[in-house]
């Protein structure tokens, strides 16, 4: 019987080793097929992309290629006229699907890193062909984004058009420079000079996203306004029955000094009929608003109630998208006070709780509500200042500039808005090219 038991498990064993010997046979096989395959990949995003963007896949090509041939030898010692034992075999099969599979990962996330790149090359043409599509498309969407921002002029004040008021002479810009980058692509790719041809092709693209962004944004901005003017009378209303409400409850020194500010912020209020700003005049009447709840409240009992922490957290929201579509419709004039608030204030909101929060937490929330906000407040101010600051002198047209649309010297209308659109994409000898009229 012991026999028999001996004789099964080395059968067993000897089908295992074959079943080993043929998957060693496979992977080498795979990973020398994967070797050829990436070598004229490398080729092809070598003469496109240039070396130093293909040199990580190149280094690992190579690496490879030393290891794989460790594995050849090792198959090769397998066949040779040498007899060996089990135990060899066994070792180096086990030895060459280690290395094989090691090959193929290693090429396999290095292409992956180089794809969106090569891919991009592959439909270069495709690519540009749409950047002039949506330039024409875009540009036929302008004259009714002048007259927008024209017709909202005689209803909102220079301070609340602040977001959208230079977009139509902006948006012409972006879209002038992505069709003449588009063709400083095209030459640069029939001359041979593929990486910078590529550079020149992503700058184009996202000249076209940027101005459909600034576009989009002067579409929207009348319903935001048109909400805000809606909340804004709401909000004056209920102002006006808490400080009645006020004045019958307790009068601490924070109630006194909270009813008068909000007092203030009523009468501060532009009459009817004249330009105002509704996004300005909501948001201070809301923090006056909601400091006086605090004081009565606090007054009332020491405990914050859950519709503050919401209203608080509601605002913040409010606060934190319209400094976010001002900072992404222009990036690349944001400086960093304006973005270290605005990253501060969204983390500081992502850490809020969801839904009802505990008595015991409702202070420290609705604290970290409240700076949210006042942090995406103070980038949004920010955030407009640099824009009025970035924005070049020979921009001009509708109050919201100032001069003509192009240049001194006939280009593309300076260097600062090529600098804020292509938000830090440097394009080294492009720009003589660019801007040469």
């Amino acid at each position: 019987m012991a026999g028999f038991w001996g004789k099964r498990k080395r059968e067993e064993q000897d089908a295992a080793d074959a079943d080993l010997a043929r998957r060693a046979e496979l992977a080498i096989v795979a990973a020398d097929e994967r070797v050829r395959l990436t070598s004229d990949e490398l080729d092809f995003a070598c003469a496109e992309l240039g070396d130093k963007a293909t040199e990580d896949l190149a280094a690992a090509l190579d690496s490879v290629r030393t290891h794989l041939a460790e594995a050849f030898q090792l198959h090769q010692l397998n066949h040779d006229e040498i007899p060996d034992t089990k135990e060899e075999l066994r070792t180096r099969n086990a030895r060459i699907i280690q290395l094989s599979d090691w090959a193929e990962d290693l090429l396999e996330e290095r292409t992956q890193v180089l794809q969106p790149k090569i891919d991009a090359v592959r439909r270069a043409p495709e690519t540009l062909a749409r950047v002039r599509a949506d330039r024409e498309r875009l540009a036929e969407r302008i004259p009714n984004a002048r007259e927008v921002v024209e017709r909202l002029s005689r209803r909102y004040s220079d301070s609340a058009l602040a977001q959208i008021g230079g977009n139509p002479d902006e948006i012409e810009q972006l879209l002038d420079f992505a069709v003449h980058t588009a063709a400083v692509s095209e030459r640069r790719r029939e001359a041979g000079q593929r990486e910078q041809a590529s550079v020149a092709l992503e700058a184009a693209t996202e000249a076209v996203r940027r101005a459909e962004s600034l576009l989009d944004a002067v579409d929207t901005f009348e319903i935001e306004a048109l909400r805000a003017e809606s909340t804004l009378a709401a909000v004056v209303d209920d102002s006006r029955n808490d400080l009645v409400e006020a004045r019958r409850g307790a009068q601490t020194p924070a109630v006194t000094q909270a009813m008068a500010t909000l007092q203030q912020a009523l009468t501060a209020l532009p009459a009817s009929g004249t330009r105002s700003d509704p996004f300005a005049a909501l948001s201070s009447l809301r923090q006056a608003n909601a400091d006086l709840d605090l004081a009565r409240e606090r007054a009332a009992r020491p405990v914050p109630s859950q519709e503050q922490v919401e209203h608080a957290i509601d605002d913040a929201d409010r606060q934190l998208a319209v400094a976010r579509g001002l900072i992404t419709g222009h990036r690349g004039w944001i400086g960093a006070d304006a973005r270290t608030r605005f990253v501060e204030a969204e983390r500081l909101r992502a850490g809020l709780p969801l839904g009802p929060v505990a008595e015991d937490q409702r202070d420290t929330v609705l604290a970290t509500a409240r700076r949210a906000g006042s942090l995406a407040s103070e980038a949004l101010q920010i955030a407009q200042r640099d824009i009025e600051q970035s924005r070049p002198d020979d921009w001009g047209g509708n109050g919201y500039g100032r001069g003509g649309g192009y240049g001194r010297g006939g280009g593309m209308g300076g260097g600062n808005m090529v600098g804020g659109m292509l938000g830090g994409l440097v394009i080294g000898s492009l720009l003589g090219d660019i801007f040469d009229g």
